[in-house]
């Protein structure tokens, strides 16, 4: 798991705000090759895997473990 902006604050001890025991919603920013994409958490941004969704950018996702499992609500752009 990386963070869009190499900062590594977000992503202590290899525990990143996306791979907790819960799943968050994130707003994705950015869709990118290999089936992933850049989110923002609220905290920063990351680099997860949207291959079992169909995301847009702008779109509301919830991720689990670096993965998007759920489409909340799509994005206007």
């Amino acid at each position: 798991m990386t963070t869009g902006s190499g900062d590594s604050s977000r992503c202590t001890d290899n525990s990143c705000i996306t791979c907790g025991d819960t799943a968050v919603e994130v707003t994705v920013v950015e869709l990118l090759a290999d089936g992933l994409a850049v989110v923002e958490t609220g905290s920063g941004q990351e680099e997860v895997s949207v291959a079992l969704v169909d995301a847009r950018v702008g779109a509301t996702v919830l991720v689990h473990a670096g993965e998007a499992i759920a489409v909340i609500e799509e994005g206007l752009s």
